[in-house]
C-alpha cells in the first residue's frame, strides 16, 4: 500500500450509518400516495356504516313503537314522543314498558331522531336528517326514514331522500 493511500484510509471521516434526506423524502412521498389512495375509501366506508347503524336504530325504535301500540292500542303522540318508550306517559294505564333496554339513542351523528304521530307517510314518521342534521341532502347528508318509496319522483313520496 502506498503511503498516500494509507494516510487517506486512516484519516478519512468515518461513514455515518443512516438514511439520506433523499431516501427519507422518497419514503414520505410513497406513504403520502398510499394515504391519498386508501384514505377516501376508508372514510367512505365509515359513512356507509353510520347510515347502516341509523337504519338499524330506526328499525329497533319501530319495533318498540309497535310493541307500545300493541299494549296501549295506539302509538305515542308527537307530544309524548319517543320518551313514551322509556317512561310512563301521563294518563296511559295500559303502558307496560319500558320498551327500550336503554335510553333513546341519538343517531350516529349525535342528533335526535324525529318522531311525528300521526305521520304523513304512515301511522308515524321516524327519521334522522343524516350527517348535516337538516332536511334533504345527498349521500351521508340524506334523510334516513322508516318509510320507503319505490319511485323517487312519485307524488306520494317525500321530497327528501330515503337512502
Amino acid at each position: 500500500m502506498s503511503p498516500n493511500r494509507s494516510w487517506l484510509a486512516n484519516n478519512a471521516a468515518p461513514r455515518q450509518a443512516g438514511f439520506t434526506l433523499l431516501e427519507l423524502l422518497v419514503v414520505m412521498v410513497i406513504i403520502g400516495l398510499l394515504a391519498g389512495y386508501v384514505g377516501p375509501k376508508l372514510f367512505g366506508q365509515i359513512g356507509k356504516s353510520q347510515t347502516k347503524v341509523t337504519r338499524a336504530q330506526i328499525d329497533g325504535l319501530s319495533k318498540a313503537l309497535d310493541q307500545y301500540r300493541i299494549d296501549t292500542g295506539h302509538y305515542p303522540s308527537s307530544e309524548q314522543g319517543l320518551g313514551a318508550l322509556v317512561s310512563l306517559p301521563a294518563g296511559e294505564p295500559k303502558w307496560a314498558g319500558p320498551y327500550l333496554a336503554k335510553a333513546i339513542p341519538k343517531d350516529p351523528w349525535g342528533n335526535d331522531y324525529r318522531y311525528t304521530a300521526p305521520g304523513e307517510h304512515g301511522d308515524y314518521d321516524l327519521l334522522s336528517y343524516g350527517r348535516d342534521g337538516r332536511p334533504g341532502g345527498d349521500g351521508e347528508d340524506a334523510d334516513i326514514t322508516n318509510w320507503w318509496c319505490p319511485r323517487q319522483h312519485d307524488s306520494r313520496c317525500p321530497t327528501t331522500s330515503s337512502t
